[in-house]
Formats: C-alpha cells, structure tokens, sequence
C-alpha cells in the first residue's frame, strides 16, 4: 500500500476502539492516506498501518475536564492545536473515506443535517490561515458569552453553577459550541465561508438517519453523488445495540467492514 497522499490524522481518548472506528481509519490507508492516531492511552487494537503516537505531543489533555464534559468537547480544541502543529487533515474517528481528498483542497469543511450549518468532522486548512488563528484564539481566550450567541443561550448558561470552569460551562449550555457553531462563526468572520463543501461531499447522510448504516435494507449509496469523498458515520448518536452486536449482513457497516478487512467482532463495546 503507498501511502503518498495527504496526511490526515485523528485523536482517540479511551483505552480501545470500537469496530467502527477501526473501520473508518483503516478506509483511509486504503486510498493513500498516511494516518496518525494520537492517543492518551495505550490503544493496542488500531488498524495495521495507522500511527499512534501520543496525544501529549499535540496538547497535553486535562483529564478532569473531559470527565465533566466529554471527548468530544476536548476534541474540538485538540484538532486545531494538531492542524497547526503538523497540517494534517483531521478526521473523525467515525468517518469512513469514500474517495481521496483532493491534494488542491486547502480549506475542508463541509455543510452537514438539514440546516446548513458547518460541521468540523472533517477539517483542513493552511496552518497560517486567519481562521485556524481564530478558532485558536477563541479557545485560548474564551469569552463570557461566545460572540454569536442570543439573550435565550446567555441566559441558560447563566443557569449553570457557578464554580464549574468557563470551558464546561458554555460546553453543557450548547454541545456545539467549541465545534460547529465555533467553526461556522468564525469562517464566516474570516471570509471563508463561501469555501464550504456541500452537504454531499462530507456529510452526504444526515447525521438523524444515522441507523441506515446498519441496516441491510438500507439504500445508504443513495446518498451520495460524485462528489462524496467522506461518510460521517455519526457514532456518537449510534443506539447501544449496534455498538454492542456485529453489523447485519449486508448492511454499510459490514460491507465497509469487508472492504477494508476488519472484523467487527473483533472490537466490540461488550
């Protein structure tokens, strides 16, 4: 396999990968991805080929922060610190690499669900660019409120107690604060918006249809058009049956699962 196409990287906080997610890193070395999964444990069951290295190189992550919050919320932070760093594209552990990311693509992100907005599942960008300094600097220097919020998420997070960090405090009044909300804001600000990849491209299922990829009877390459590079398997709002049980013949998870020889009974959650 030559890996000679774009670097792309991601960040796992746990001690074992579920077989979705080996899935979605293995799909990239299979169209020439060098992939570096960055770890704050020691991950023993990622995909042959993928690099794992220390999260600690990146960002040395607080602990105690993503137990009052989540993964996610720690993620959103960490990927921008490692596209900085090093320039990779991050992906998601959870999403599976249809095609090649186009080496003249240097912003990558995508509109994702029925609204629009933006999504930082998948995200590239120069490593000098005002938005990824934004992104950064909101991040370093948090505000009391983010810049784009109304009177009514204002005053839901002024519902929150008190002595809980900033950080954890604007994280559980809107999930989606660090991630999409934060990138949509601030591509717009930085006058890259218009930039965006269409909901097609990324994100082509939306994420409330997420039970498709398990069913076998389900049309998941319906979605998708010519353009599709990326499918966002959106493991976060997955039912507990399908993270517990190997995918139904036939359906997109175990055809993928075969596509790039992974045996999800292999890694299951119990």
């Amino acid at each position: 396999m030559e890996l000679s196409r774009r670097p792309v990287a991601s960040l796992w906080i746990g001690e074992r990968l579920h077989y979705l997610n080996q899935i979605c890193l293995a799909s990239h070395l299979r169209h020439g991805h060098p992939v570096t999964l960055y770890c704050t444990h020691d991950v023993r069951n990622a995909p042959e080929g993928v690099e794992v290295r220390p999260a600690s190189e990146i960002w040395d992550i607080d602990m105690t922060l993503v137990e009052g919050t989540s993964p996610a919320f720690v993620a959103n932070v960490w990927r921008c610190r490692m596209i900085k760093q090093t320039g990779a594209i991050w992906v998601d552990c959870d999403a599976f690499c249809h095609a090649p990311f186009p080496d003249d693509w240097d912003y990558i992100f995508g509109e994702h669900g029925f609204r629009g907005a933006l999504n930082n599942g998948v995200l590239g960008m120069p490593s000098d660019s005002a938005l990824l300094d934004a992104l950064l600097d909101y991040y370093d220097n948090l505000p009391d409120y983010p810049a784009w919020w109304n009177p009514r998420q204002k005053k839901k997070m002024d519902r929150q107690k008190a002595d809980e960090p900033l950080a954890a405090r604007i994280y559980k009044t809107e999930r989606t604060a660090f991630g999409p909300q934060a990138l949509t804001h601030y591509a717009k600000e930085t006058g890259v918006f218009d930039l965006r990849k269409p909901h097609e491209v990324l994100y082509p299922v939306p994420f409330q249809l997420n039970d498709i990829f398990y069913d076998p009877h389900g049309r998941v390459e319906g979605w998708f058009t010519e353009a599709t590079v990326s499918v966002h398997l959106y493991t976060n709002g997955t039912k507990p049956w399908w993270r517990n049980n190997a995918p139904l013949e036939n359906s997109y998870a175990w055809r993928m699962a075969r596509e790039v020889g992974i045996r999800p009974e292999d890694a299951l959650e119990t």
